[in-house]
């Protein structure tokens, strides 16, 4: 596995589908006017979907919820209902999925427009009309909808980090990554180095996301042959563009401009390629007292060293970590050149686990008994609450064929097993009802 991981649980509740209609046409010598009640529409489903402008996860921090539109009911005259339109959710390439619960793994979204349904919508109730037979011509049955599958579930990113953040350990580093950035991803322990990464994943004003990360430590540990491994290295190469962080207060008697060329030499020494990625400059404390002198010569000296005169002046931005000031215009200004800096190959390590596909069976039983320390008997379980959902206790019609759908199920048998007397009380949910021997 890569070493971070950006996570997040989200509930997905898809729509429950349109109850049918109990209607009869009004006619002349036809029996109640013969049956006339249509269908429930079709729940919509949610969908996961790729959106390749998606760097992260930071949309689903601030809104874990997800719910797909309820089918329309049945009408009268025969009319049913209008399904709901699908959910679509976006999500990042490279977006892995499982069930929350069981840990299943549902599908790895890798391509522009790839979709995955990851909740379905409750088909529609069926309408009095398909009820009706020879011996019941005008039947007062209906089903509501059924309910829309729910369920938790966990996205996975593997995350590179999109922007290096470099200079020496007393320029402030990790206090500006801490206020620019508002998650921290998972980060797997690695054997080999006690340094652990510092990453954040940073979301600017116009919603745009990339992740950061601290590179000088790795950097360091690698250059003294602590053999960070080459997963490591391979996460600093794929860094696109590098924030160069100077402490411009000069607080500790170092000059700006000479710890600006020692990082720079460092980086080159490493022949990670990294000098070749874009620096955007980023001049910190500039709260303290010399900046502003200090700010000055830095310009100075750094024009004099650009021989080129055709070369654009490497951007500066002045900010201040502490106070907060300039950090809005230096990450819009970092996303504005992700933009233009072309990318590295995604996925070198093939994605490695089976995707389990739904149409699993589950081993619950369809009911079970329990009993109240008041006698009541309560009966519960997956298949049995879903036809208890589906039945519309308003007609007595209907009420009977779920008596029937019970027997079906072997419920009386097993209340008998257990000892149940006629007029003890049934519970389901909140309904109750006596049993009948």
């Amino acid at each position: 596995m890569s070493m971070f991981l950006d996570q997040v649980t989200i509930d997905v509740k898809a729509g429950k589908g349109g109850d049918g209609m109990v209607a009869f046409r009004r006619e002349k010598y036809v029996p109640d006017g013969g049956p006339a009640g249509g269908d429930g529409g079709r729940g919509g489903n949610v969908v996961l979907v790729v959106d390749e402008g998606l760097r992260t996860l930071m949309d689903f921090r601030f809104n874990r919820h997800f719910k797909a539109q309820v089918g329309e009911n049945g009408m009268s005259k025969g009319m049913h209902g209008r399904g709901s339109e699908d959910l679509l959710v976006k999500v990042p390439e490279g977006t892995t999925v499982r069930d929350a619960e069981t840990g299943a793994l549902l599908g790895d979204l890798i391509e522009q427009g790839q979709t995955l349904v990851v909740a379905r919508g409750g088909r529609g109730g069926r309408g009095n009309i398909r009820f009706a037979s020879p011996r019941n011509p005008a039947p007062e049955i209906a089903e509501n909808g059924e309910p829309g599958q729910e369920r938790k579930i966990e996205l996975e990113l593997k995350v590179l980090a999109d922007v290096g953040l470099v200079g020496f350990p007393s320029v402030g580093k990790s206090t500006l990554l801490s206020v620019i950035s508002s998650a921290r991803p998972k980060i797997g322990a690695y054997h080999f180095t006690t340094l652990v990464p510092n990453l954040g994943m940073v979301s600017t004003k116009d919603d745009r996301s990339f992740a950061v990360a601290d590179l000088p430590g790795l950097i360091e540990g690698a250059s003294q042959g602590v053999g960070l491994g080459t997963q490591f290295l391979r996460h600093i190469e794929r860094t696109r563009v590098i924030l160069h962080v100077i402490d411009m207060s000069g607080m500790e008697g170092r000059d700006p401009y000479e710890d600006y060329l020692a990082i720079n030499n460092e980086l080159s020494s490493h022949n990670l390629r990294l000098l070749e990625r874009p620096q955007i400059i980023v001049a910190n404390k500039m709260d303290m007292p010399d900046a502003e002198e200090n700010l000055k010569k830095f310009k100075e000296d750094l024009a004099k060293e650009q021989t080129d005169e055709f070369a654009d002046p490497m951007p500066i931005f002045p900010i201040s970590g502490v106070t907060r000031q300039g950090l809005d215009t230096l990450l819009s200004a970092t996303a504005d050149l992700l933009e233009i800096t072309p990318e590295f190959p995604l996925y070198e390590e093939e994605i490695e686990e089976e995707v389990v596909q739904y149409g699993f069976v589950s081993d619950k039983p369809d009911f079970e008994i329990n009993r109240d320390p008041d006698t009541t008997w309560v009966l519960s379980g997956e298949k049995l609450e879903k036809l208890f959902e589906m039945t519309n206790f308003e007609h007595d019609e209907t009420v009977m064929r779920f008596a029937r759908q019970l027997r079906g199920m072997g419920v009386d048998e097993a209340l008998r097993a257990r000892g149940a007397k006629d007029g003890d009380i049934v519970r389901i949910g909140k309904f109750e009802f006596e049993f009948v021997e």
